[in-house]
C-alpha cells in the first residue's frame, strides 16, 4: 500500500474538520511513518537524528524528531532514487545565498497539489474563479526547476481560470489590461494571488504613484503570503497592507498564509479573524529556543512546522528560524478545528543550535 493511501481517512471536503483527539493520535501514527521512512531511506538523515539524540518512534506529537529548517540549504536531502525525482523546488534568496532544494516524485507533488486545493477551495468555494495573477507574465519561463516564488504561482493558479498577470516583464503594472480584466469579471467574484512584498510594491504602490484606485469587486479575495520581513521593515503592517488594498484595489476579502518551500503544499491560511490555522494535514509546535521544550498557549518561541506531505525527502518535522504564539486549539471565532497562532517574524541572527554539527554528516 502506498503511504499517501492512508489519507483516506482524511476528508479533503472539510481540511479543518479533525478535532485534537482525533486528529493529534492519527498525526503521531503517519508521522511516525515518514520517520521510519526517510531514515530507511535517507542515511545523511538518520545520521542527523542520531546526532541530535532524538528517538525514532512518538508518543506524541512533542516527541517527533525534528531537523532545523536550515539544513536544506546545506544537505541534499532525498529518499527515493534520484532517477525517481519528478521536479526540484528551490527557496527564493538574494544572490550568493544558499538555497534549499526541496525534490519531489510524481507521487509527492501530486498530493501536495490535492492537500493545497482541499485548503484553499475551503477559502474560494469549489467554482474556479477568474484569477489575477499579481506578478511578473514571464516568471514561469523555466518549468522543470522552480524557485519558491514560481512554484507558488504554479500551484495557485491552478483554481483559478481566465488568467491575467498583472505585471510585465519588467514588473510594471498593466494597469490598463487590468482595469479592463476588472471591469469585466467583478460581478464574478475575482481571485487574486500574489507574494506578499510584490502585491505591496508592485501592485499598492504603484497604484498610490498613479494615485489610480481599481475595483476588483466585494466578493473578490486576494491570497498572498511570504516577503512579510521586508514590509516589517518598511514599517508596513497587515493591517495597513490590508486598508491599503482596499482603499486602491477594492480588495476586502485578503487572507495571509505562512509557508516554505520545504513542505510546499501544507500551508496555513489566515481566517477572517486574523488567525494563522492548522489543517487536518499539519501541526505546529512552538518550542523555547534555548531548551527546545513545547510551550503552552501564548508564549512565543520558535516555530516546529508538522506535515504529513514529504514523502520523497525527510521534510516532514521541520524547527523553522521563525518566532510565533500559539493562540489556542478548536476553538477559534472563525470556527474551523485545529491550532491557531501568530507569527511574530524571524528569529534575531538565526542560526539554530546544533545545526552546524550535522552538516558535514
Amino acid at each position: 500500500m502506498s503511504y499517501y493511501e492512508h489519507f483516506s481517512i482524511f476528508d479533503t471536503n472539510h481540511p479543518y474538520g479533525l478535532p485534537a483527539g482525533e486528529k493529534q493520535r492519527l498525526l503521531v501514527e503517519l508521522l511516525n511513518e515518514l520517520t521510519a521512512h526517510h531514515l530507511r531511506q535517507s542515511v545523511p538523515y538518520a545520521r542527523i537524528v542520531a546526532s541530535l539524540g532524538m528517538p525514532p518512534v512518538a508518543h506524541r506529537l512533542a516527541d517527533v524528531p525534528f531537523i532545523p529548517v536550515r539544513l536544506f540549504k546545506h544537505l541534499d536531502l532525498l529518499s527515493v532514487p534520484r532517477s525517481e525525482i519528478f521536479k526540484t523546488l528551490t527557496s527564493s534568496g538574494t544572490s550568493g545565498q544558499a538555497v534549499s532544494r526541496i525534490h519531489l516524485d510524481r507521487e509527492n507533488a501530486s498530493m501536495q497539489t490535492r492537500v493545497l486545493g482541499a485548503i484553499v477551495s475551503s477559502f474560494l468555494g469549489k467554482q474556479r474563479r477568474p484569477m489575477v495573477v499579481i506578478d511578473a507574465d514571464n516568471l514561469l519561463a523555466e518549468r522543470r526547476q522552480f524557485n519558491a516564488r514560481a512554484a507558488g504561482v504554479l500551484g495557485f493558479s491552478v483554481y483559478g481560470k481566465e488568467h491575467i498577470y498583472a505585471l510585465d516583464a519588467d514588473m510594471a503594472l498593466k494597469l490598463e489590461a487590468l482595469d479592463a480584466y476588472c471591469n469585466q469579471h467583478r460581478a464574478r467574484g475575482i481571485y487574486a494571488f500574489g507574494f506578499t512584498f510584490v502585491v505591496w510594491k508592485f501592485l499598492c504602490q504603484a497604484l498610490e504613484r498613479s494615485q489610480h484606485r481599481l475595483d476588483f469587486g466585494p466578493d473578490s479575495i486576494l491570497i498572498h503570503g511570504g516577503g512579510w520581513k521586508k514590509l516589517q521593515e518598511q514599517s508596513v503592517s497587515n493591517t495597513v497592507f490590508k486598508a491599503t488594498l482596499q482603499e486602491r484595489a477594492g480588495l476586502r476579502h485578503v487572507h495571509n498564509y505562512y509557508g516554505m518551500v520545504e513542505q510546499t503544499g501544507s500551508i496555513y491560511m489566515e481566517c477572517e479573524h486574523g488567525h494563522l490555522h492548522a489543517s487536518n494535514y499539519a501541526d505546529v509546535i512552538v518550542r523555547d529556543p534555548m531548551s527546545f521544550k513545547p510551550l503552552p498557549a501564548g508564549q512565543p518561541g520558535l516555530l516546529q512546522v508538522l506535515s504529513l506531505l514529504p514523502h520523497s525527502y525527510p521534510g516532514h518535522s521541520l524547527l523553522t528560524e521563525d518566532v510565533g504564539v500559539l493562540l489556542g486549539e478548536d476553538d477559534c471565532r472563525c470556527g474551523r478545528m485545529g491550532k491557531y497562532f501568530h507569527v511574530n517574524g524571524r528569529m534575531q541572527s538565526a542560526e539554530i543550535r546544533g545545526c552546524s554539527d550535522v552538516r558535514q554528516v
